[in-house]
C-alpha cells in the first residue's frame, strides 16, 4: 500500500499541470475555423507521439513500436466505428474527442513510468530525486497537452467547461497508471511497457491526423506553421528536460 500511495502522489503535479493547460480554454477567443489552435494541438500530439512514446518504445527493438503503432491506430478507428462517431452524422459534435482519448491513453503509460520509478525507490536518496524530477518533467510536458485536449473540443462547439473537464479527465488517467504499475511492478510489466507506449502512439497519431492536423492543413500556411510551432514547443521541452 505504501508503494501505491507513493506512486500516485508522484502524479499529482502532472495532473495539476494538465488541468492548468486545459484552463487555456477560458483565455481563448473565438477564431473562425480555429486553424491555428488546431495546428498547435496537432503539433503537440505529433511531438508527444515521437519523443514520449515511440522513441522510448524503440529502446527495446523495432517490433513493439512498429506493430504497436499500427495496432493503436486500428484501435482508435475501431472504437470510433463502434461508438457510431463516423456513421451517425454527428461528426461536428464528435470532433476533438478523439484527441482527448488519444492524450488520455498517452498519459496512461506515462503514469505507469512514474509509478515504476516511485515504487522502486525509497523516501530519500538520488533514486527518489530522480523519480521526482521525472514527475516534474512529465508535468511540464502536460501543460500544452491539456490545451491540446480542451481547445479543439471548445472550438468544435463543446462549451468551455465541458472542454476543460475533458482536459482535466485526460490527466486523471496518470494516477490510475501509476497505481497499476505499483501493483504489477516486475518483469512482466517491464516487458509490456514498449507495447503500451507504441499502442498509445498509434492512437495519438490517428487522432492527430483525423482532427487537428486535417483542420490545420485546410487553413493553409497559418495552420501548417502552427503545427510546426506546437511540435517544436514540446520537442524543446523534451530535449531540455531530458
Amino acid at each position: 500500500m505504501h508503494q501505491i500511495l507513493a506512486a500516485v502522489s508522484m502524479t499529482i503535479f502532472p495532473c495539476l499541470c494538465t488541468a492548468l493547460g486545459a484552463g487555456a480554454v477560458f483565455l481563448a477567443r473565438p477564431v473562425p475555423g480555429g486553424g491555428a489552435g488546431q495546428g498547435l494541438a496537432g503539433g503537440v500530439m505529433l511531438a508527444a507521439c515521437v519523443f514520449n512514446l515511440l522513441l522510448p518504445a524503440a529502446e527495446s527493438g523495432w517490433l513493439a513500436p512498429a506493430a504497436g503503432l499500427v495496432a493503436g491506430a486500428a484501435l482508435l478507428l475501431l472504437a470510433e466505428r463502434l461508438a457510431g462517431a463516423l456513421e451517425n452524422g454527428c461528426e461536428k459534435k464528435g470532433r476533438g474527442w478523439s484527441a482527448a482519448l488519444a492524450i488520455g491513453l498517452h498519459n496512461l503509460p506515462q503514469g505507469m513510468v512514474v509509478g515504476l520509478a516511485a515504487g522502486s525507490t525509497g523516501p530519500t536518496g538520488a533514486a527518489a530525486a530522480g523519480a521526482l524530477a521525472l514527475s516534474v518533467g512529465i508535468g511540464l510536458q502536460n501543460l500544452p497537452e491539456g490545451a491540446a485536449v480542451s481547445l479543439p473540443i471548445w472550438r468544435a462547439g463543446g462549451g468551455r467547461w465541458r472542454a476543460f473537464g475533458a482536459g482535466v479527465a485526460s490527466g486523471l488517467v496518470e494516477p490510475f497508471g501509476a497505481a497499476l504499475a505499483a501493483v504489477l511492478a516486475g518483469g512482466m510489466l517491464a516487458g509490456l511497457m514498449p507495447w503500451l507506449l507504441a499502442l498509445a502512439a498509434g492512437v495519438m497519431l490517428a487522432a492527430a491526423m483525423q482532427e487537428p492536423l486535417a483542420a490545420a492543413v485546410q487553413q493553409g500556411a497559418p495552420g501548417v506553421l502552427a503545427v510546426a510551432v506546437g511540435f517544436g514547443l514540446l520537442m524543446a521541452l523534451n530535449l531540455a528536460l531530458g
